[in-house]
């Protein structure tokens, strides 16, 4: 019956997963595991959040909100007065609208290398994928992006990108919005890292969608809550497109819950800043600056996937970045954990 599987995840596709840390400590005897692999918040998540989310449990025998009004009013305060929409993880509001404008055959373009989940959502519409490369330095030529996106209904373009962590400044994108024909989605899911804003761009671009989460600054990776700017003419169709009761009312609540605890999001930008420049100014191989919660590593003349494996052996779980397409095979993905973890993936580098 395998004949009956589409092409596209036949072969040996789809996303690439970091190693769980339970099977790195079985596998090497550790109590526990450094996890650096997963771009997460170290820290738990605000307590107005988990509050929030307790009491919404007492209600789950009822379908959530579908226009998720609790969220989006929270989404208000904290941005301004804006147009939002949902989903499920970052990753539900790019399938939502992939969905909502792309049809069958249809090109997408992709800035690279990056997240691969926009291919790989992309391809599962049905889409033509074309990948347009970086420049050396992991930089964005904004005439090069727009020749590639010529004919593109949609383009991708990841800033701070994951997992180069630089960022592309607002008039490149700017740029970028200019000469498109088609639909820009910017991912700023670690926008919150950076000291750069794209939001003004939505009040002057039809054709650009912001998406974000609360997954990193927020620590809310496990109850997959996605968020996006969106034009005015766009909404009611991607609300048409959307899955029905995507995003439930626990995560909804706790989401709204931690947009309220500004100083909690002050703490863990402050955290990531020390740490992120420890990280530069200690890891004995080329750190590249970031503007996100991690930072690349060039371990030349190691591969990426050697590096992980011997950094796995002394308890520290890192991202080869070798599936990231584009990318050569000797660079690692390390985020910013707890304290103990930072300090022990700083030694593990100098052993190694």
């Amino acid at each position: 019956m395998q004949r009956l599987i589409r092409a596209c995840y036949a072969g040996a596709g789809g996303y690439s997963y970091a190693k769980k840390a339970g099977d790195v400590a079985r596998e090497h005897g550790f109590d526990r595991v450094a996890r650096l692999a997963s771009n997460e918040n170290p820290r738990p998540p605000s307590p107005a959040a988990i509050e929030a989310a307790a009491a919404a449990l007492r209600e789950t025998n009822r379908y959530p909100d579908e226009r998720a009004s609790a969220l989006v009013e929270a989404l208000r305060r904290y941005h301004g007065d804006y147009r939002f929409v949902t989903g499920a993880g970052m990753d539900g509001v790019i399938e939502t609208v992939i969905r909502t404008v792309v049809e069958p055959g249809e090109k997408v373009a992709v800035s690279t290398p990056t997240f691969s989940f926009y291919g790989i959502a992309a391809a599962a519409q049905g889409a033509r994928v074309v990948n347009v490369p970086r420049s050396v330095d992991f930089s964005v030529d904004p005439a090069a992006f727009i020749e590639a996106s010529r004919g593109a209904k949609l383009a991708f373009l990841c800033t701070p990108n994951n997992p180069t962590g630089n960022s592309v400044p607002p008039e490149d994108v700017e740029a970028i919005l200019e000469g498109m024909d088609g639909l820009l989605f910017l991912d700023n899911a670690y926008v919150d890292f950076a000291d750069i804003d794209y939001r003004p761009l939505m009040r002057r671009y039809e054709n650009l969608v912001i998406g974000r989460t609360m997954s990193k600054i927020f620590a809310l990776a496990g109850l997959r809550v996605g968020y996006a700017f969106v034009p005015a003419w766009l909404e009611p169709f991607y609300q048409r497109a959307a899955t029905p009761f995507a995003l439930n009312s626990v995560s909804m609540a706790a989401a709204a819950g931690a947009l309220g605890d500004t100083d909690r999001v002050r703490e863990t930008l402050e955290h990531v800043r020390e740490w992120r420049r420890r990280f530069i100014e200690e890891v004995p191989f080329r750190v590249y600056p970031s503007d996100a919660n991690f930072v690349m590593i060039d371990v030349a003349p190691r591969t990426g996937d050697d590096t992980t494996e011997r950094l796995a052996a002394k308890g520290v779980l890192v991202r080869s970045c070798t599936s990231f397409p584009g990318l050569g095979d000797h660079y690692i993905r390390v985020c910013i954990g707890e304290d103990w973890e930072n300090i022990r993936f700083l030694g593990a580098m100098t052993e190694i």
